[in-house]
């Protein structure tokens, strides 16, 4: 098997900054966009981070805001690339998604979430004559392995070191 892709569709690299997270979504409102600034802001949990928002009628645009230019413009660029109506970036330093998730998913127009990741990022969209579509993600790389006892022992030393176990 190959590179190639089903008629229609191609592989949207996404272009990570360092140090940087994202949440990649789909919503239906451009209301999306505010509500979302204000999860974010309230969060007390002082990230950076950008908005921009793919509008699917009306004026179509890329709707954008953020408390952080570098932010906003890696997210805008990505919303460029992948160009799916109702989709939205919000790329983040200085936090981590499992901080803000819930927050995001409780919005009332968020749809779904496609992912939530640091990792190499690639998204599979389908195009129509009537647009383009999100089939999926490409999350990071495959497995080398399955975790030995020590893994699992160095995994969990990890999770308390860093705060999120006891």
């Amino acid at each position: 098997m190959g590179n190639e892709l089903p008629f229609g569709s191609k592989l949207v690299p996404i272009d990570l900054p360092a140090d940087c997270n994202l949440i990649f979504g789909q919503s239906h409102f451009i209301k999306t966009v505010e509500d979302l600034y204000e999860a974010l802001i309230t969060s007390g949990t002082g990230i950076k981070f950008g908005i921009a928002f793919c509008e699917a009628s009306g004026k179509r645009l890329i709707r954008t805001d953020g408390n952080d230019p570098e932010m906003i413009s890696a997210a805008t660029k990505a919303a460029q690339g992948v160009a799916a109506g109702h989709t939205f970036f919000i790329f983040m330093k200085a936090g981590f998604p499992i901080n803000i998730l819930n927050r995001v998913k409780e919005c009332q127009e968020v749809c779904r979430i496609f992912c939530a990741t640091a990792n190499p990022l690639q998204v599979l969209v389908a195009e129509s004559s009537q647009g383009r579509g999100v089939i999926g993600v490409i999350d990071g790389e495959p497995p080398l392995g399955v975790e030995t006892d020590a893994d699992k022992t160095g995994r969990q030393q990890f999770l308390r070191t860093i705060g999120y176990k006891r």
